[in-house]
Order: structure tokens, then C-alpha cells, then sequence
């Protein structure tokens, strides 16, 4: 039975990122228990999707018939990204907070990737998902101060979001390990890598 990890990074820091050390570990050791998995890598930090314009959206709304040579090429990136998400097991998303919510080129991601009549549609009840069941999801998040617990929790933006977004869309099943901190100093990071490495195994162990 075959196994899919879609690897997502989205931050731009490259071998400084944490979120980027701790999303590789997590698809290392979930690939360790599927060796026969396979990952397919999206770097949104070097690589990230053009944010959503006029030609895109129209796009979106157009029925495939109908689209001319421009709209079939505006269209071709989100589509590109929900075949991906589509045919994943598992989707392992690092998501470094900024400014208390998420990277633009995560958002933009997103945007793609929420698209009525591919991955949600409206029924007589409301939206409804059109993604098949059983995805599990891990977003690593790594955050310069504490907004897990304290008087800095109310202003967490990044995964309140993503865990309403991906919900709407019919990925519940999220596990979000955060390394808190890292902006403390350098005990402050060692604490929050071994913080975050625990979390790890709890998710990864669902996940595999």
C-alpha cells in the first residue's frame, strides 16, 4: 500500500531555520516507518506561490471549458498544489510565526489550495469538504516568544488560523508542535528544541 508525505517549508532562513530542522526530523522518522514512502517537498521560502490576482481568481470561476490559454495558466499553480495535497497520507507543514500569524508565502499557499470545487464545495448545510478522509496533519511552529500559555496566548493568530482554515477544508486531524522561545537566547532555544523533539513523538507516533 503505497505512503505519501507532503513536505512543506515555508521559511526563508534556510539552514537557520528551526521550523525547517524540526520539519526535516519529523518526515525522517515518519519515512522511517514507511520506508517505501514517498515525499514530495514544497519550499514555499525559495520557491513560494504568486499571491492570488484578478486573472487567478477569475480563473478559479470559470468552468474548464471555457478558459482561454492565459486563465488555463493562471490557474496552473493551484491546481499543481492541490494534486499534491490531494494524493498526501500525511501533510507536515513548517510554519514559523510572524508577526503572530504566518509567513505571506504560506498564506499564499493556502489561498491555493482553498478553492471551491476542489477541495470544499457549499451544500444545503454549508461548506462541505471535498477531500477525502483519514489526512493527518503536523504544523511545526516555531515562535520567538511564548504564546502557548501566559499573557502573550491571546495573541496567537497563527494557530488559531491555520487549525479554522484547515478545518474548513476537512483536515481536522492536527497536531502542531511549537518551539517557543527561540528568540530568549541560546538556553532559551536549547529548551525549546528538546520541548519540541518530545512533541515529535507523539505526533509523529500518530502520524505513522
Amino acid at each position: 500500500m503505497s505512503f505519501t508525505i507532503l513536505h512543506i517549508d515555508s521559511s526563508p532562513l534556510g539552514d537557520r531555520s528551526i521550523s525547517r530542522k524540526l520539519t526535516a526530523k519529523t518526515v525522517a522518522e515518519i519515512k522511517a516507518a514507511h520506508p517505501h514512502a514517498r515525499v514530495i517537498t514544497r519550499d514555499l521560502g525559495s520557491a513560494p506561490l504568486p499571491h492570488l490576482d484578478g486573472l487567478t481568481l477569475g480563473s478559479f470561476f470559470t468552468p474548464p471549458d471555457q478558459r482561454n490559454a492565459a486563465l488555463s495558466a493562471a490557474i496552473k499553480p493551484s491546481d499543481e498544489a492541490i494534486d499534491e495535497l490531494l494524493a498526501a497520507d500525511v501533510i507536515v507543514i513548517g510554519a514559523p510565526m510572524w508577526n503572530f500569524g504566518i509567513p505571506s508565502a504560506l498564506k499564499a499557499w493556502i489561498d491555493h489550495i482553498v478553492r471551491a470545487g476542489r477541495t470544499f464545495k457549499y451544500g444545503a448545510a454549508g461548506p462541505e469538504s471535498l477531500i477525502p478522509p483519514g489526512k493527518r496533519v503536523i504544523v511545526v511552529s516555531s515562535r520567538g516568544g511564548v504564546y502557548s500559555e501566559g499573557p502573550m496566548k491571546v495573541m496567537d493568530y497563527q494557530e488559531t488560523y491555520l487549525r479554522a482554515v484547515l478545518g474548513f477544508i476537512g483536515l481536522n486531524d492536527i497536531s502542531f508542535v511549537r518551539a517557543e522561545g527561540v528568540a530568549m537566547g541560546p538556553e532559551a532555544i536549547d529548551a525549546a528544541l528538546k520541548s519540541a523533539h518530545l512533541q515529535l513523538g507523539s505526533a509523529i507516533g500518530k502520524a505513522a
